[in-house]
């Protein structure tokens, strides 16, 4: 026997919200929805996309039955999506993307935030970086999260 879950055909819908106000309309949505509000599978408010979150549901108007007057939301948009289109949001990004060997960076977060340091070892699997802090007497290397750091510079510019 197949679940009726897995029969329907769920479609992706976005929603319009205030800036800085998705996570809070994604809850109060899903709140509506657990007391039987629309028929909304899942809700996503994913950092990078302001203003939206994404909606998975059978139609467009359980969707707008869900957000009906939950505040800062200012709308359904009009049309829709697959899963398959928003991958690129479920799927994390690694820590260390974008950062590579002897890149100059600037510590974050930690002991030594606010120095500067050259990226000399990165290590993918553990999402690490080995820097070697540019303002140190004797070059130490320390080895910090890579989401501890923000590139400043890159090696090749």
């Amino acid at each position: 026997m197949v679940d009726e879950f897995e029969q329907i055909e769920k479609t992706i819908f976005a929603v319009k919200t205030t800036v800085g106000q998705e996570k809070n309309c994604a809850d109060m949505i899903a709140n509506r929805v657990r007391k039987g509000y629309g028929r909304i599978y899942s809700i996503l408010s994913p950092e990078t996309l302001r203003g939206y979150i994404l909606v998975e549901a059978q139609s467009h108007e359980d969707v707008e039955i869900a957000t009906h007057a939950v505040p800062h939301v200012k709308g359904v948009v009009n049309g829709s999506t697959f899963v398959a289109d928003i991958d690129h949001f479920l799927v994390p990004k690694p820590a260390v993307s974008g950062i590579s060997e002897g890149d100059l960076v600037e510590l974050v977060a930690g002991p030594f935030r606010g120095e500067k340091a050259k990226v000399i070892r990165i290590d993918g699997t553990k999402e690490e970086i080995t820097v070697e802090l540019m303002e140190a007497l004797v070059p130490i290397p320390v080895t910090v999260r890579g989401d501890h750091v923000r590139v400043l510079k890159e090696a090749g510019d």
